[in-house]
């Protein structure tokens, strides 16, 4: 018998090389028609994997994301075996599930063949018919030789050069129906789960994201377990497709992208710079009152700058190329934190200067590949609102904890109501690689993390494997108002880089000790955030970022003299404003300026102009009254200084 200790911490004795679905069909028929896999000693598994001793156990459901990205890659095997069906000879990279966006995709060389729109529909019926035969996901454990063999007789160089970094006893297949593939797994039980297929894009993808090499074929999709799951999702892109940020960054004003600038390198237009500007200044005004002091660095550093740092070593392939000049390499800044360091060394500091907060929008260049720039979400030049504190371990907490209030506090002011902090580890087996050779201080430091995140209550899920070089992170997760998940920004401890640098400040009893760092940025960058707060608005900014906040519609030119005069008002108010003083009908004028997403309209006609009033109308709220123009600039200068969320 073994023992299975529950996430209650009941414990229950099962026969040798129980399942995890024996286990569930012991507690409940129900339960087990609904777990995909099983978490077994923090491992995910087979729901269908013989446990063959004592084990902790989470049964794994669709409402776990473990689950859901177990049934999101067997569902990429799925799609594989479609294809493979239609177009034989075809050769398969990898096929990840995916978290943003949701779903799957495969990467695959198709010999030449073209897949269209119209395909993917034929596959998403192929994929259907297959699912509907309930077909087992079967593993297989397998020598590293006969795996070679497989492969070559297939004459597969992808998955050929996959076992190349694989050994004996961590290689296995899985087979469904007619598909066999190298992988790891885990799978659901069988192929009847999979109840709904929506395959939503075809795109280019470099084998191993290398543009020197062949370029793939990469189809994405995502399925659910019952119909009206997909009927949602449907319902929900229609309604991201109208928040794209794209579209309405076009649409507003806000930014541009030109060939002969370059991609990925966004050109901000006027009303861009408005949003920009408003953002430093929310940020501006939040750093001083936390004691940040304000610096500003180049844009350019010598090699041995980011030698030191150690960033050239691990992150030379997101960096430009270097210009050489007078025998010496320069490199474009793809991050602010070595310059911040030598600003830092630049004075001495003693224990009574600590913590010593530095804070700068600072423009970085990182060298993104051509096939994963997407809008603003990712570019190649970005501006980042970006801290580095130095600190000693008794002031961590406190200000690790500020950092977090500060996320907590933006979060408010934009009106995101659900988040998390995913607090990414390091691998300790890939330390002197991936990761700074200091084991004792990964596990430090991950500690002092972890105990502030459970001390104040923040909601956190660890992951392995996806700390900094440098030392454990934290990615800041947030949903938009439609659902749509975003990383927002990181917030990072690091241990590596004072010791590297020699930064130094003199202890109470007169002796040289390194500083701790954080590295925050809680707006993250302009890009990726105005490109949030785009769909998470819909457009609709609220009154203080909106980069036109008022629009004076005369009914008639009787009224023009009248609307300057409210203009100039509203100008000394600092209100940005304009009139609209096209030949057009008053209904055309409120259509367009609502269409334009101008939070307020200020209707005058002959009434308005002999009382000295304006007829008030609110985006989307229509009409709310009419205001002497001194009642209305109160209030909307109200709004503005609070930053008060839409209505």
């Amino acid at each position: 018998m073994i023992k299975i200790t529950f996430p209650d911490g009941a414990v229950r004795e099962y026969p040798y090389g129980s399942t995890a679905l024996d286990i569930a069909k012991s507690i409940s028929e129900g339960l087990a028609r609904k777990v995909l896999a099983a978490n077994v000693n923090g491992q995910v598994w087979d729901a269908t994997r013989p446990i063959p001793a004592d084990a902790s156990l989470k049964l794994l459901t669709w409402d776990d994301t473990e689950g859901k990205s177990t049934f999101w890659h067997s569902s990429a095997h799925l799609m594989a075996e479609a294809i493979e069906s239609m177009y034989p000879g075809v050769k398969f990279w990898v096929g990840p599930a995916t978290e943003n966006p949701p779903g799957f995709y495969y990467d695959m060389d198709l010999g030449g063949h073209q897949i269209s729109d119209e395909d993917l529909r034929k596959l998403e019926a192929k994929m259907a018919e297959l699912a509907k035969q309930n077909t087992a996901y079967q593993r297989k454990d397998i020598s590293k030789a006969d795996a070679i063999g497989y492969f070559t007789d297939k004459g597969d160089e992808y998955k050929l050069d996959l076992l190349g970094n694989l050994q004996d006893g961590e290689i296995t297949f899985y087979t469904q129906g007619q598909f066999t593939d190298l992988c790891r797994g885990p799978h659901i039980p069988h192929t009847g789960f999979i109840k709904a297929v929506k395959l939503t894009n075809i795109a280019g993808a470099y084998w191993k994201g290398d543009e020197k090499n062949k370029m793939l074929t990469r189809i994405y999709g995502i399925t659910f377990p019952a119909r009206k799951d997909l009927e949602e999702y449907e319902a929900l892109q229609e309604e991201a497709r109208k928040r794209d940020h794209r579209k309405l960054g076009k649409e507003l004003g806000i930014f541009t992208f030109d060939d002969q600038v370059g991609p990925g390198l966004p050109l901000w237009m006027p009303n861009g710079g408005i949003v920009i500007e408003e953002l430093e200044k929310l940020a501006k005004e939040s750093e001083d009152k936390a004691g940040y002091k304000r610096v500003v660095t180049p844009h350019i550093a010598k090699e041995s700058l980011y030698l030191t740092s150690g960033h050239l070593p691990y992150y030379q392939d997101s960096m430009y190329p270097p210009m050489e000049l007078e025998g010496v390499k320069y490199y474009l800044k793809a991050m602010n934190c070595p310059h911040h360091h030598k600003i830092f060394d630049a004075e001495p500091k003693s224990y009574k200067d600590l913590p010593y907060r530095l804070a700068e929008y600072g423009t970085c260049y990182r060298y993104e590949q051509s096939g994963e720039l997407f809008g603003l979400m990712r570019v190649r030049c970005l501006h980042m609102n970006d801290a580095h504190i130095y600190c000693t371990k008794e002031q961590f907490y406190e200000e690790f904890k500020a950092v977090n209030e500060m996320y907590l506090k933006y979060f408010k002011i934009f009106g995101v109501d659900k988040y998390v902090m995913r607090l990414s580890l390091h691998d300790p087996a890939k330390l002197g690689k991936k990761y700074v050779d200091e084991p004792e201080l990964w596990k430090e430091t991950e500690a002092l993390v972890r105990d502030v995140l459970i001390r104040t209550n923040t909601p956190f899920k660890e992951v392995a494997d996806e700390a900094a070089f440098y030392g454990p992170k934290i990615d800041v997760q947030i949903w938009s108002t439609i659902g749509r998940e975003f990383t927002l920004a990181t917030n990072q401890v690091d241990f590596a880089q004072g010791r590297r640098f020699k930064l130094t400040f003199t202890n109470k009893d007169n002796q040289p000790e390194t500083p701790l760092i954080i590295h925050r940025a809680p707006l993250g960058t302009h890009e990726r955030f105005i490109g949030f707060l785009l769909e998470h608005f819909a457009g609709k900014f609220p009154l203080w970022l909106a980069p036109l906040q008022v629009k004076i519609l005369p009914i008639s030119d009787k009224s023009m003299e009248y609307a300057q005069t409210l203009l100039d008002s509203l100008k000394n108010a600092d209100i940005r404003a304009e009139v609209d003083d096209r030949s057009e009908k008053i209904g055309k004028k409120i259509r367009d300026t609502e269409l334009a997403k101008v939070p307020y309209m200020l209707v005058i006609g002959e009434k308005e102009m002999q009382e000295g009033k304006v007829a008030v109308r609110r985006q989307g709220k229509g009409d709310l009254g009419t205001k002497t123009i001194d009642e209305f600039i109160l209030e909307a200068r109200k709004e503005i200084k609070e930053r008060t969320p839409n209505p």
